[in-house]
């Protein structure tokens, strides 16, 4: 029967806690083999989401112009249309009121065709500037699209060479990290993220906590050594094991993780 976490001793915590601190540390190795790709990965996609979302804006604002060139080409033909009715009633009319009166609708259609022409060349202008723009966001989306399948094509070789393991240490992880009481386990992941390295629980070389260039007194090694209590390390803010406990661990590890 599996002991509780609150039963167990400080040296089955402080073994637990290295244990643990090994299997995180090489998922770490594994994951920056990975580099910058994912971030890479990430930003190319949201780069090109957005150029497709200002693709979609344009392609929009060339059918609304499209739009208004056909609305005035409607106009236009149906001014000629009103043009050629006034020409025809010209020469039914009565009196000179009557045709200076069909006279001036004539010339206002034929400033609304003038209008509406000038109108068409703004729209088709703009237009052309548009369909420009929207070339040169297209040669950018594909080339974008290029660079980012050769990042995907990587990161997943990348992936894909490491994945057994990974998924056999994550599963690991959670394993050792189930024998750790939750208030240690949180202490532990809170130094962990605040660690530049992600390491937590670190041994002694030399008198000095790995990494680190502050001697412990002899006294605190000692106290290291027995195993009777968790003893951080007063620079660093870390958890300290005493050497035999970090071979003997690591051994047992070693065969744990073998692939």
């Amino acid at each position: 029967m599996a002991k509780k976490t609150d039963d167990i001793s400080v040296e089955e915590k402080l073994r637990a806690l290295y244990d643990l601190q090994f299997i995180d540390s090489r998922l770490d190795e594994i994951r920056n083999t990975r580099g910058e790709l994912p971030i890479e990965v990430e930003d190319l996609e949201t780069e090109i989401q957005g150029l497709n979302k200002r693709v979609e804006k344009f392609e929009n604002e060339i059918k609304e112009q499209q739009g208004e060139v056909t609305s005035k080409k409607e106009l236009i033909k149906q001014s000629k249309t009103l043009i050629e009715k006034y020409k025809s009633q010209q020469d039914n009319v009565r009196n000179d009121k009557e045709f200076s009166a069909l006279e001036k609708e004539i010339e206002y259609q034929d400033l609304e065709i003038q209008l509406a022409e000038k109108k068409i060349k703004e729209f088709k202008a703009r237009i052309e500037h548009k369909k420009e723009s929207l070339n040169a966001l297209k040669e950018k989306i594909s080339e974008l699209d290029g660079h980012l399948n050769y990042k995907k094509n990587e990161l997943d070789n990348l992936i894909n060479e490491t994945q057994k393991e990974e998924e056999f240490l994550v599963k690991k992880s959670e394993e050792f990290a189930k024998k750790i009481d939750k208030r240690l386990l949180a202490s532990y992941q809170r130094i962990r993220n605040g660690s530049s390295n992600g390491l937590a629980v670190v041994g002694i070389e030399r008198g000095a906590p790995k990494g680190s260039y502050f001697t412990i007194p002899p006294q605190k090694q000692v106290e290291i050594a027995q195993r009777k209590k968790i003893v951080i390390d007063e620079h660093s803010g870390k958890i300290l094991v005493d050497d035999d406990l970090v071979s003997e661990e690591n051994a047992k590890m070693q065969e744990i993780i073998k692939f």
